[in-house]
């Protein structure tokens, strides 16, 4: 009695059907986007989601020090601590992204917007005109801190990012990179059609991880760098504090974060999902 075995293609053609679509790559520039209202309206999404989560978590890390002063009658152990300012900012994310997701793609971060550039998602046009968005919300967000928090903002820092003492800023510079890297390998998880349709039976609510990220990442390196891996957020603080400490250092919280998405973009997209293996044999079966 022998075995009956499927014809070879018959197998190739079941193993090689997608069970999902990838979105056709995005354009890298598209004059005819900026005649759109989706576009503006995605800005304005992304400039009011920055405004909002500078606010709230700026608010929250000056409220701790406040609460924690002892010199003006505080608690060393008073206030939400460091544990409770990590999940200002996970929850802060989690809440916007999942607002903003349909209307902008939820980015709030110019190194999320730069990774997904770099992957396609989005083109040049849209990419900059996210950032330039999120910069002006972020420091909008903080200048409402400021003028809400006059008695405290410049004496509890504005909520600068600065190195903390004793790390070096290679040190600084690692954690960004690393952190964001976290981040952004997250948001291209998270929103994988691959991943959607192959996990189906596992609903994933995509700003529910990103949050997680965020709050992770805030656990390992506010100890270290007050955690940036979101320039228009280390950038709002910076420009409505103005002062020295500012600007000393502040680069780290560009390049690193920069970094990070650059390497979580091309180690997604080239490595886990084949990208550099298919364009090579999509290049010889042309040749």
């Amino acid at each position: 009695m022998t075995k009956e075995v499927e014809p070879a293609h018959e197998q190739a053609t079941e193993y090689s059907a997608k069970d999902y679509t990838d979105p056709p790559p995005a354009p890298l520039i598209d004059f005819e986007e900026l005649t759109k209202w989706s576009l503006y309206r995605a800005a304005i999404a992304e400039f009011i989601a920055t405004l909002l989560f500078l606010y709230i978590t700026v608010l929250t890390v000056i409220g701790y020090k406040h609460q924690a002063d002892t010199k003006a009658g505080g608690d060393v152990c008073g206030g939400v601590g460091i544990l409770g300012i990590a999940w200002a900012f996970g929850g802060m994310i989690f809440v916007l992204v999942y607002c903003t997701a349909g209307i902008s793609g939820g980015h709030i971060n110019p190194a999320v917007t730069f990774g997904l550039f770099l992957a396609r998602k989005v083109s040049l046009i849209r990419a900059v005109l996210y950032m330039v968005a999120q910069c002006l919300g972020a420091i909008c967000g903080v200048g409402f801190v400021k003028a809400f928090q006059s008695a405290y903002y410049n004496r509890y820092g504005g909520g600068v990012n600065i190195m903390a003492p004793g790390h070096t800023k290679g040190v600084g510079l690692a954690a960004e990179i690393i952190g964001t890297f976290v981040l952004v390998y997250v948001v291209f998880s998270a929103t994988d059609p691959k991943r959607s349709a192959r996990d189906s039976h596992v609903p994933v609510l995509a700003p529910l991880p990103i949050g997680f990220a965020v709050f992770m990442v805030h656990l390992a390196t506010i100890p270290i760098t007050g955690t940036g891996i979101n320039p228009a957020r280390s950038f709002g603080a910076a420009v409505i504090f103005n002062g020295d400490k500012a600007w000393d250092e502040h680069w780290i919280f560009w390049v690193g974060p920069f970094i990070g998405a650059f390497i979580a973009a091309v180690y997604h997209q080239y490595i886990l999902r084949a990208g550099a293996i298919k364009a090579l044999g999509s290049f010889r079966s042309n040749a």
